[in-house]
């Protein structure tokens, strides 16, 4: 067992840390990977831990798919450039639009592609705009989170806290319209009071923007006909998965045929390091299951679900700071499990998402959509330390969770 944990662990701070800069990826396959080699996991073990992520893989690739196909084709770029333009020469309402934007682009495309591409071209448009960047680029970043639980497509953690069976769309609805809202309000409100200083004064107005293509146009097309349509097999409490994927690779096809382009440039594109990286979890977290950790956290889940208001405080509390420690994803997987095995209220497992999805708000190491961001950033010469995110994280993050906990507690 403690060889287990131990490559887990090692695994785990691979992911958070990229020591040597080794892709994520690496380190969670290669601690799967180990497992199976070292014969503290079957084989067929390994593999059924690798399939029950299959739902999540479609769905990532499909979202993939729509965002790199939109931005090879300046649809984020126009997006940045719109709100540049309608600022007005107000660092604060370029803020306010950056936003806006990301909440449409988390909640209909996941909180990646705000994270991936949504802030390069936010940096861009603030850069013409002679704006300070910092504070349009702490709005991709936490909006990225604070709307990932509007819809069960904000965030394929909502698919891997769920175990790829998604509540329905109605249900969903009731129980985290408000809270989600909240959320975003809170946290719109706590970022714009953090970043005052940098939000005075003015930036230019007089920006010229590119008029957004035929194939610019077709992605967004393609995105709203996905969005219509994975809202609509969510109604209908269906999969996600192989709807979105198939979405994806036709809005691809079209568009690329639109620009008379071969979709091979688009899949190069892809970050297709993001599937090994989930499958290695699914396996890390499957080793724990089998060495009884797990299970220890299901029964501390049954016992605190007697009274299930303060569970899930509790569960959506601990939850959120857990996925700054470890990433949101891999705790987000032994949440899950653990609560397969208690069988809590559903308000408990509602908690739980919040926390998952709304916690990596506090630190950079927090979600993946989040170090993506970070990488966006410096490609781009910018930067934020861990401690300059972490005080950010600690005056957003903590109100915004406490206020969406107790939304979703009173609504009962």
């Amino acid at each position: 067992m403690g060889a287990v944990w131990l490559i887990c662990g090692v695994a785990t701070a691979g992911v958070i840390a990229r020591p040597f800069r080794w892709p994520e990826a690496i380190w969670a396959a290669g601690g799967a990977l180990l497992l199976v080699l070292l014969g503290l996991m079957p084989v067929g073990a390994a593999l059924g831990a690798v399939g029950k992520g299959l739902d999540v893989y479609l769905f990532l690739i499909g979202m993939m798919l729509l965002s790199e196909t939109a931005r090879e084709h300046g649809l984020f770029d126009w997006v940045a450039a719109t709100a540049a333009i309608h600022a007005g020469g107000s660092p604060a309402r370029l803020f306010l639009l950056v936003y806006i934007a990301g909440i449409v682009i988390t909640t209909f495309l996941s909180n990646d592609a705000t994270a991936v591409v949504l802030t390069p071209a936010v940096f861009a448009a603030a850069r013409k705009a002679r704006a300070d960047p910092l504070p349009a680029l702490f709005a991709c970043a936490l909006v990225a989170n604070a709307a990932s639980f509007v819809l069960p497509i904000s965030n394929p953690a909502n698919l891997v806290l769920y175990g790829g069976a998604m509540p329905p769309l109605g249900q969903w609805l009731g129980s985290f319209a408000l809270p989600s809202l909240a959320a975003i309000a809170v946290t719109f409100a706590m970022l714009r009071w953090a970043e005052r200083r940098r939000l005075a004064g003015h930036c230019m107005s007089d920006l010229t923007r590119e008029p957004l293509s035929r194939c610019g146009m077709a992605a967004m097309a393609g995105i709203g006909a996905t969005a219509v349509l994975l809202m609509i097999m969510s109604a209908t409490d269906r999969p996600l998965g192989w709807p979105t994927c198939l979405a994806g690779m036709a809005t691809a096809l079209v568009v690329c045929g639109m620009a008379r382009q071969s979709p091979a440039r688009v899949v190069r594109c892809v970050a297709w390091g993001v599937l090994p990286l989930v499958a290695g979890l699914f396996v890390l977290v499957e080793a724990l299951d089998r060495t009884g950790g797990i299970a220890l956290v299901a029964r501390a889940m049954g016992r605190a679900s007697a009274d299930p208001a303060w569970a899930a405080a509790l569960s959506g509390t601990v939850l959120a700071f857990a996925s700054n420690l470890m990433n949101n994803l891999p705790a987000g997987l032994i949440a899950s499990m653990a609560a397969m095995q208690a069988h809590p209220p559903r308000l408990v497992v509602d908690a739980l998402l919040i926390g998952v999805d709304l916690g990596p708000n506090l630190s950079v190491t927090g979600s993946l959509a989040t170090i993506l961001w970070l990488q966006a950033i410096r490609r781009e010469g910018e930067d934020v330390g861990f401690w300059q995110f972490l005080k950010t994280g600690t005056v957003t993050m903590i109100p915004a969770l406490a206020a969406a906990l107790a939304i979703r507690i009173l609504i009962g």
